[in-house]
């Protein structure tokens, strides 16, 4: 312990002797009150791209369901433009430089198919005198953009007259990287369509359940709890097996998304729930009653907003159960059936051992799935964080 100072000494102190600089205070200030006045889409932005995996999550997202608008014209190939002469053909290499070393561009060399009488298996060698250049905003396949407009620009296609097969084909002698690009357009809205279906009825049905409480509740939570304790993909395939098989492709495509969104909205409707209860008893809550406000005006007016950031974050997070629920049973037979396509129906290509031992190329659709699937959890985790800003 420091000794007290003699009597009429002067005392010690521990201000600044720094000179006062009136900008720096007037800019710490200004910075603080920035935090304070800013709205809460400001604070949740600034929070959300403090998470560089999530940005970069989220930015990955907007570019892919931009591609989904226009995969005819990235597309090289129809969706069922078949190359008898090429049915399993492995992936072809892209190069910029020939077997001498001079420079020619992008290309692709032409290729010889040979039987192995032995095994019955087509073989494929390079043959490197036939250099076939790609080209770029081209001209190739026919397609109607949509099923509206006809066209047959594309962004890349093969040399004219020769092929381009960047992931290989299938055993019909389908491009296999035009398929992913079709299919991705089915794979990617049907989980955006089935928690559209989640959102609405777990906002609906756990609104009214946090909000009246009493038998309502007790019967809504029974019934959620019945729900979660069956097994996801047997009542999957339960419910995708109850569609008749005369029902045309794009009326399977909805029976699955309404399946997939029936099923997952108990978890949305718990967690509204939850927060309902809490803010149901808030004075704003019991302002808006006395002034004759209806159920329906209070839960969408005044309680959900307050919350809608977690309910965001939470279907972000549900969206790739979905995308797998429609992977899984197109892979089993029993979602979505050709001439639809999407990953699930492209990954039954690879359901024999013995074709990923001798075609490894058809499990490429697998790798858009889970990079889907990671961004979309990302995605989610860094919302997540974000919808607490002040935390």
């Amino acid at each position: 312990m420091s000794p007290l100072p003699a009597p009429g000494a002067a005392l010690p102190h521990y201000v600044s002797t720094a000179p006062f600089d009136p900008i720096a205070t007037e800019t710490m200030t200004s910075a603080q009150s920035r935090i304070h006045l800013a709205s809460q889409k400001q604070l949740m932005w600034w929070k959300f791209k403090r998470h560089r995996l999530a940005l970069v999550s989220g930015i990955f997202l907007a570019a892919v369901y931009f591609m989904i608008l226009i995969v005819e014209f990235l597309a090289p190939y129809g969706l069922h433009t078949r190359n008898v002469d090429f049915i399993h053909s492995p992936p072809q290499r892209v190069r910029l430089f020939d077997s001498q070393g001079n420079f020619v561009g992008p290309f692709v060399y032409g290729r010889k198919m040979t039987l192995d009488i032995d095994t019955l298996h087509r073989l494929y060698t390079n043959n490197e005198n036939d250099i076939q250049p790609i080209r770029f905003f081209c001209r190739g396949d026919g397609y109607k953009f949509w099923g509206l407009i006809a066209s047959d620009f594309h962004l890349v296609c093969p040399a004219i007259g020769g092929q381009m097969f960047l992931l290989g084909t299938d055993r019909l002698g389908r491009d296999v990287l035009s398929r992913i690009l079709y299919g991705a357009r089915i794979s990617l809205t049907i989980g955006l369509i089935g928690i559209a279906i989640s959102f609405v009825l777990g906002i609906v049905i756990g609104g009214l359940a946090g909000y009246w409480g009493g038998i309502f509740d007790l019967v809504v939570q029974r019934l959620i709890e019945v729900l979660q304790s069956l097994p996801s993909l047997p009542l999957w395939m339960a419910l995708a097996a109850i569609m008749p098989v005369t029902w045309s492709p794009i009326v399977i495509y909805f029976g699955i998304t309404v399946i997939l969104g029936i099923i997952d909205w108990t978890g949305l409707a718990r967690a509204v729930r939850s927060k309902l209860l809490a803010l149901r008893e808030e004075d704003y809550v019991q302002a808006a009653q006395l002034m004759g406000a209806s159920t329906p005006r209070i839960i969408g007016r005044h309680l959900v907003p307050g919350f809608m950031s977690h309910l965001i974050a939470s279907a972000t997070i549900s969206i790739p159960g979905m995308i797998l629920g429609e992977t899984a049973l197109s892979f089993l037979g029993l979602g979505l059936r050709p001439p639809i396509t999407s990953w699930g129906i492209l990954l039954t290509e690879a359901k024999s051992v013995s074709v990923i031992a001798f075609y490894p190329w058809l499990l490429f659709p697998i790798v858009p799935v889970v990079l889907v699937i990671l961004a979309f959890n990302f995605l989610g985790d860094g919302l997540r964080d974000a919808a607490d800003p002040y935390k």
